[in-house]
């Protein structure tokens, strides 16, 4: 099973997959309200506003994992999301990236190695997870990359449309 046919659920709880965004380059982030790095919603959304008429979309996972900084229900994180960053990306119900309740997507995902070689468990909010069009997983960028850091954008521009 490829990335884009593992099952997901909307923020909104409905069923669906990755495969209504096959064909774009994908910026798969795990996201939390109550994180030191919240702030780097707004470069997300700044990439998603930059480079979504190019083939291009972020997906947001929140994930509750980390010192408890999504503890939100699915309609206190999306009210969070739009009012307070104006979110307009993709966001899917909560999920756990690492243990033994890992999410198949990053099941998938964290087989990745990052800059420095090193693959395996998600280390903190705002891990970022570069997919081409074809599905494969092309990049790794650690929690405390911000979105908009050249290495993130160069990736990106490299990977859409291809």
């Amino acid at each position: 099973m490829g990335i884009h046919d593992i099952p997901l659920r909307t923020l909104a709880g409905e069923d669906t997959t990755l495969g209504a965004l096959e064909g774009k380059t994908l910026l798969v982030v795990n996201v939390a309200s109550k994180c030191g790095l919240t702030p780097q919603y707004s470069g997300l959304e700044k990439l998603q506003e930059r480079y979504a008429d190019k083939g291009f979309s972020v997906v947001g996972f929140p994930c509750n994992q980390f010192a408890g900084q999504e503890p939100g229900t699915a309609e206190e994180i999306q009210i969070f999301c739009s009012t307070t960053y104006g979110v307009s990306f993709p966001l899917f119900e909560k999920l756990d990236v690492n243990g033994e309740n890992r999410h198949p997507l990053y099941a998938e995902l964290t087989e990745t190695a990052d800059a420095d070689g090193a693959s395996g468990d998600v280390q903190w909010n705002f891990e970022k997870f570069l997919v081409a069009p074809s599905g494969e997983v092309v990049g790794r960028f650690r929690p405390r990359t911000e979105p908009e850091d050249e290495v993130i954008t160069k990736a990106i521009e490299a990977t859409v449309g291809a």
